[in-house]
């Protein structure tokens, strides 16, 4: 455990040396997250001025369910997206070999191999939304969710646990699709696709037709990465869906595993 930290601060610091190498192109980007953020408030702004509540969600839920998103999403842009394109494009040119001749797992190394430190500021803004839209619907009796409180710790208990495995689950799913460059040439498309369906999930999976509902639990995992959580903080969940999450993202973890391992028995590196 104290060795895999040891192994992520170490690309941490590569990453963030990388990115001060280039402090303009970082002003630029964080720049373009804050107009991310102006952009998603502007759109809730616009809807709810038409309208009290969306698929039954208000508009402080569905502040909160924008700041998971912007949290997720930077999460994922900080390690798991750069990390599974490198991994793609290291299978395709043979150089995975660095990696798997190293003393250490190597899913893990090539889960972190590459990191992307600006998108910490993502991660920052959403937490930082939440923590508004929670304190809003405190102020005004939506939810009791005081620290203090059974109600607080139940729910905040309940996130926790809701965005631990949502984060395995889109993990997973990223892990899969990029494994499959092992068998098949160019596959970044896929990844393109899924990064693009992710933007549906500043919306609460509840509004969308049946058929988008199935895909975007089953197919794409947005709901267990962004509406899940949502609905642990608001205290909409049950016991049986949290534990349905949890289920999905151990199960995912261990198919992952076996389709990362059998890819690896299919390649052939630059030394083979």
């Amino acid at each position: 455990m104290l060795y895999g930290l040891r192994v992520l601060w170490t690309f941490m610091k590569v990453g963030l040396l990388d990115e001060l190498a280039y402090r303009a192109n970082l002003a630029i980007q964080i720049l373009q997250s804050a107009l991310a953020l102006a952009a998603a408030v502007a759109g809730l702004l616009l809807v709810f001025s038409h309208t009290d509540s969306l698929g039954g969600w208000g508009p402080n839920e569905m502040l909160t369910v924008m700041g998971i998103h912007l949290l997720v999403g930077g999460a994922l842009g900080v390690v798991i997206q750069p990390s599974m394109r490198r991994l793609i494009v290291d299978v395709r040119e043979g150089t995975l070999d660095y990696t798997l001749t190293k003393p250490a797992d190597a899913q893990f190394l090539v889960s972190v191999s590459q990191l992307q430190v600006w998108r910490l500021v993502d991660v920052g803004i959403g937490i930082a939304v939440v923590v508004v839209a929670i304190t809003r619907q405190t102020a005004s009796g939506e939810i009791g969710l005081s620290p203090d409180t059974l109600a607080g710790e139940i729910s905040g208990g309940a996130f926790v646990v809701a965005l631990l495995a949502g984060g395995a689950i889109v993990y997973s799913f990223y892990l899969m699709m990029a494994s499959l460059s092992f068998w098949f040439l160019r596959i970044e498309n896929i990844l393109v696709i899924f990064e693009f369906t992710y933007q549906t999930g500043r919306w609460p999976i509840g509004i969308f037709p049946g058929w988008l509902r199935f895909v975007l639990t089953f197919l794409i995992p947005i709901a267990f990465a962004i509406t899940v959580p949502a609905e642990a903080l608001v205290g909409r969940i049950t016991p049986g869906r949290l534990a349905s999450a949890v289920t999905v993202a151990l199960l995912l973890l261990a198919v992952s595993r076996l389709v990362w391992r059998a890819g690896l028995r299919h390649y052939s590196g630059a030394s083979a």
